[in-house]
């Protein structure tokens, strides 16, 4: 089942720095919603308000129409909101079995634990080939896989995911892209944070436009790609 979430009005800062103003967005059940902007735009810290990592000073994250606000962050997980963070962030010296294994630390049920790690084995073939290989000693697509993997564990309804193609390779950018496709139309819902504006804007639905903790622009993924607000936003980076 896919997630249904939404942010309304929401504020925070680090301690007097304020990085959020206002940040309204939604994404709907079963699409790919992306948050566009330039690096220290806000976006990573949208996501660690979301996740309660990040305390706000106003507003309401919901999902499916139930409120998050004063849940902690595992609660946020077990109601149905996955994340794979920037920069994939695995545990290099464990295994690919024991980094997936990682994502379902809060499922008691060790029957549902391996029906969860064979259907991510059935998405990701290689990492079934590799699952005892360290996830340290892997390429960054295949480390991509394991951190998007990992997120699956946890069985969402809406998957986070921040900055999916730092540190890659053009080629390894487009299998990313492509798998989080193939993640989405298993009905998952997918927020996608991004730099890479016309990558993000060939899969996504929807899209916002942050530009110093505030949405400047929003709108259809075809429509956005020719924005004025969101050119902007990028001084000319829309690459």
């Amino acid at each position: 089942m896919s997630g249904h979430l939404v942010t309304n009005d929401i504020c925070a800062a680090y301690g007097s720095a304020r990085v959020l103003s206002g940040v309204s967005i939604e994404a709907k059940e079963g699409a790919i919603t992306c948050i566009l902007g330039a690096n220290g735009a806000g976006k990573t810290s949208l996501i660690r308000a979301i996740l309660g990592l990040l305390p706000t000073s106003q507003g309401t994250v919901s999902l499916d129409g139930a409120p998050l606000d004063r849940l902690e962050t595992h609660r946020r997980i077990e109601r149905g909101i996955g994340c794979v963070p920037e920069g994939r962030k695995l545990f290099p010296k464990m295994t690919v079995e024991e980094n997936l294994h990682a994502g379902a630390f809060l499922v008691k049920e060790r029957a549902l634990v391996a029906e969860r790690l064979e259907r991510v084995y059935a998405t990701f073939p290689r990492l079934a080939e590799r699952k005892q290989q360290f996830a340290g000693t892997m390429s960054g697509g295949e480390q991509a896989m394991v951190s998007i993997g990992r997120a699956l564990m946890s069985d969402p309804k809406i998957l986070l995911i921040d900055e999916p193609s730092l540190g890659l390779s053009p080629a390894l950018v487009r299998d990313s892209f492509g798998i989080i496709g193939s993640v989405n139309k298993t009905g998952v819902s997918i927020l996608l944070v991004e730099q890479n504006v016309r990558q993000t804007l060939a899969i996504a639905d929807y899209g916002y436009v942050i530009s110093q903790g505030t949405v400047v622009a929003q709108g259809a993924a075809d429509q956005l790609m020719n924005d004025e607000k969101m050119k902007a936003a990028y001084f000319g980076r829309t690459r």
